[in-house]
């Protein structure tokens, strides 16, 4: 592999026919004689940094100010003004790489729509994005609790019904002689109508029959020309009479929509548009009455149909009959079909259309009419700068040029990068780089994506700096790390190359990452390592594919794998073992990947991958493991306890305690009673509760289990004990769990020993910790409490280093400073991390700062913005208010 870099041309079907021994140049992990004649830098040569990607979202320069103006203008705008402003809040948390809060923000969009087409939108994208948590649904409803957030709707019951014409209407005071009936002639046909009740439909028919036209005197008129037959003209005879229809055809009810739409009956119009959405009943269905709702403007069918289409995204997007609808309607047909939501609505289908396929065209139509129904600037620039995206992945550089620049000028000046790489691209590296360098000189303060864009467009020592630069104001931005890597790899420092992308692994389980780490221990001859790190990307992504998507990671892990000793299954238990003690969680993920192809109860082995995936901070991939656990759970009472896992991590405790109760009416197991006491301990405010929690761990502990699991139950055991202030009792357990290797005992036995006034005990607690952790900065973050101010800070000062995410030490140091009256280095310490992190806390903390120094206009910002983060804090909530009262 030491100079293996796949082309552009590779295919797949060449790698299979490789030998994987040339492939990789090694045997069994020694150089073959052939390699080692080799040029030294040749091994690295396969490794290669993508540029860092041009995100398509909205990325104000502030974003603590957008989301505050956006909660400003929640508090006064209208009804219908809601759902709009949260889908704005989405796009930033979107733009922030904030999962869970955009989520919250569709949701509160869809909750606030005031319209149907709006609740048809919003609700099928949170469909949408809630898809593989069917399962969850299901769960709740064996618990007897019903969600019907996101079932059809019945869109006619949104729209008002068409009143009759009144009687009046037909009315006139004339002296000629008119009779009662009046008889349409259709071909051979003779349908004959009521005068009066015929003139009731429509003001053309009031006339045609009653006003100064040749026919109002005629008791037979022909209607051949008008292009109905005769079975319509007796439905509309019928509805006349009757108000209703009544079992008419789908195509004689497309007849007389027609008939209606060129008479002007809006009540007959409105009841066939009423009956065609009743009839819609498949995909296909509704793809063929689209067109004819469009082009007769029936809001109630278009509407329907439209449900449709959205409810099944996005399968429906494969289905170019779709797209060719949603894509050539024009504005008025649009208005037809989405009404008022037709930003939200392709705000949707682009977003999700760029996730399938960001380059097709599709895609470009779902922009280009997002573009064309924005009516603000806001909305103007998410557009425009998704569009240029776009348009550059397309190689269209002229549109793209076109687009970041009027996403550039209307305010987004993220769209700068797409404007650099575009005159890169065209041979004006020197003009690329004085762009970033006018955009860095007009901030203040500058963000960390513009140094590393400006890094690709210079060399040397200024690369250097500027990416440097970039990690300093955002470190959590892979690119520079990668660079810093491989380059460091190039130069045979492959010490420093690994320290450098462990760097950001030990706070940022990055795919990209792991792959350059792999590439790295590959060019190191270090199988095992790179065995570690490829199944831990399978993982994290069973699908992912390296080197730029040119060879699937399943098929690199098989090769490599040939070159590592195999182990035995009670092996794989004792490097779990080794592994889970050395909080080495990446390791653990490795072993486990590994036990599970064998035949291994699955259902274990899953549900501890999925401990390990949420701590290290992987929801996502933890649920599907769970759900993994759910399906290879080898008997009802391990399913239980799986599902009370599931509804638990989603926010429905009581749900889950409920799964534990049965799961241990059937057998009384470890993980039965684990969860019982976990999810009561967790959830429950009654101090009492304390006493039950000590019972169902003691329970816990007397049934059949691992060291593992016995010893995080031990640690939790002693948690409780601590809360209810029974040191000695929490000590034995903390020790008893130290016995089994449950490393993170050593936290909770550092607590006690505080508690009993032992501060440099405490300390040489959390110090052994550190020691045995391989991830261990929270280890020096709670070893910072047992120590004089220097010492803690030189231990958050670590804690930064290793996990630059943790808000701690960032709210330590500025309450530092502002116990030493430097308020304004106190609020520019918290703002370095708010430039990157979207805390609660960390914004609440400057608010209060904000408001000491008397800037409330500031205050309210910070408290506003927080508040969008959690509308329901308290503390923050009685901030806000104090603060706003001081407004003028």
């Amino acid at each position: 592999m030491r100079s293996f870099y796949p082309s552009d041309s590779y295919k797949e079907s060449q790698l299979n026919s490789l030998n994987p021994q040339s492939w990789l140049q090694v045997e069994r992990g020694k150089l073959s004689s052939s390699a080692s004649s080799s040029a030294p830098l040749c091994r690295e040569s396969f490794i290669k940094v993508p540029e860092p990607q041009i995100e398509p979202h909205y990325k104000p320069l502030d974003y603590v100010e957008v989301l505050a103006q956006i909660h400003e203008e929640l508090e006064t705008c209208s009804l219908e003004e809601r759902s709009v402003l949260y889908l704005l809040q989405y796009q930033v948390f979107r733009g922030l790489g904030e999962t869970k809060l955009r989520r919250r923000s569709l949701q509160s969009a869809w909750q606030e729509a005031t319209t149907v087409h709006e609740k048809v939108v919003f609700g099928s994208w949170l469909r949408y994005e809630k898809q593989g948590e069917e399962v969850i649904t299901d769960l709740l409803s064996s618990c007897g609790k019903y969600s019907e957030e996101f079932v059809p709707l019945d869109i006619a019951s949104y729209f008002p019904v068409m009143p009759a014409s009144s009687p009046e209407a037909a009315s006139v005071k004339t002296k000629r002689c008119i009779s009662k009936n009046v008889v349409f002639k259709i071909g051979e046909e003779r349908i004959a109508c009521d005068r009066k009740k015929i003139a009731r439909l429509s003001a053309p028919f009031h006339a045609m029959l009653y006003g100064n036209f040749t026919e109002s005197l005629l008791d037979e008129i022909d209607m051949s020309e008008n292009h109905v037959s005769s079975s319509a003209m007796r439905v509309v005879r019928d509805f006349s009479v009757a108000g209703v229809l009544m079992g008419v055809s789908r195509n004689l009810l497309l007849e007389v929509l027609v008939f209606a739409n060129k008479f002007c009956c809006e009540t007959l119009k409105d009841a066939c548009d009423r009956e065609l959405a009743s009839l819609i009943s498949s995909m296909e269905c509704a793809i063929e009455l689209m067109d004819f709702a469009l082009e007769e403007n029936s809001p109630i069918l278009a509407a329907s149909c439209l449900q449709v289409f959205l409810y099944e995204l996005p399968d429906s997007l494969t289905d170019e009959r779709v797209v060719e609808v949603l894509t050539r309607v024009n504005k008025a047909q649009v208005s037809t079909m989405a009404g008022k939501a037709s930003f939200s609505l392709y705000s949707s289908l682009s977003e999700v259309s760029m996730r399938i396929d960001p380059r097709s065209d599709r895609t470009l139509g779902f922009l280009e009419k997002l573009v064309d129904s924005a009516e603000y600037d806001r909305h103007r620039v998410l557009g425009f700068h998704r569009l240029g995206c776009t348009r550059l992945l397309r190689k269209e550089y002229r549109e793209a040029e076109e687009a970041f620049k009027t996403a550039f000028n209307l305010g987004h000046v993220y769209s700068a990068t797409g404007l650099a790489r575009l005159g890169y691209i065209q041979g004006h590296r020197l003009w690329a780089y004085e762009k970033l360098s006018s955009v860095i000189s007009s901030v203040s303060p500058p963000l960390g994506w513009m140094y590393q864009e400006r890094s690709l467009y210079c060399e040397g020592e200024k690369k250097w700096e500027d990416l440097g630069k970039s990690t300093e104001l955002d470190p959590t931005l892979t690119y520079p790390y990668m660079y810093r890597a491989v380059t460091l790899m190039s130069k045979q420092n492959a010490e420093a190359a690994l320290e450098e992308i462990n760097r950001i692994l030990g706070f940022k389980l990055a795919l990209e990452c792991l792959e350059i780490r792999f590439c790295l221990y590959l060019g190191m001859d270090d199988y095992e390592a790179a065995l570690r790190d490829i199944q831990a990307v399978l993982t994290l992504c069973p699908d992912y594919r390296m080197f730029c998507g040119k060879v699937a990671a399943r098929q690199l892990r098989t090769l490599v794998y040939e070159h590592v000793e195999n182990w035995t299954t009670a092996d794989c238990w004792m490097q779990l073992y080794e592994k889970w003690s050395n909080v080495d969680d990446i390791g653990s993920l490795s072993v486990i990947y590994q036990m599970l192809e064998s035949d291994a109860s699955k259902g274990v082995l899953y549900f501890r991958q999925s401990l390990l995936l949420l701590r290290l901070n992987c929801p996502e991939a933890a649920m599907r493991s769970l759900q993994l656990a759910r399906e290879h759970a080898s008997t009802d009472h391990e399913r239980l306890v799986y599902e009370g896992w599931i509804l638990y991590d989603t926010g429905h405790c009581e749900e889950g305690l409920q799964k534990a109760k049965e799961s241990i009416r059937i057998k009384r197991s470890f993980e039965a009673y684990f969860l019982q006491a976990y999810a009561l301990a967790e959830s429950s405010l009654d101090p009492s509760s304390s006493s039950t929690v000590v019972s169902l761990l003691e329970d816990a502990l007397k049934c059949p289990s691992d060291r593992l699991r016995k010893g995080q139950a031990l640690n939790n055991l002693g948690s409780v004990y601590v809360d209810c202030e029974k040191l000695d009792l929490a000590a034995d357990c903390y020790i008893n769990a130290l016995k089994v290797r449950h490393t993170r005992a050593h936290q909770g036995l550092a607590r006690v020993h505080f508690l009993r006034n032992d501060k440099p005990a405490a300390y040489e607690e959390m110090t052994r910790l550190i020691e045995k952790a391989q991830n261990n900065a929270s280890a020096f973050e709670k070893r910072s409490e047992y120590c004089d101010r220097d010492l803690a800070k030189s231990d958050l000062e670590m804690v930064t280093r290793l996990d630059p995410l943790r808000v701690y030490p960032y709210r330590y140091r500025a309450a530092v400073l502002m116990d030493s009256r430097k308020e304004r280095d106190a609020i520019a310490e918290l703002s370095r991390a708010i430039a990157f992190k979207a805390d609660l806390h960390l914004l609440h903390l400057r608010a209060a700062f904000h408001e000491h120094i008397g800037d409330v206009g500031s205050a309210l910002r910070d408290c506003r913005a927080a508040l969008s983060v959690d509308p329901n804090h308290q503390e923050m909530l009685e901030l806000h208010s104090r603060v706003n009262s001081h407004e003028p």
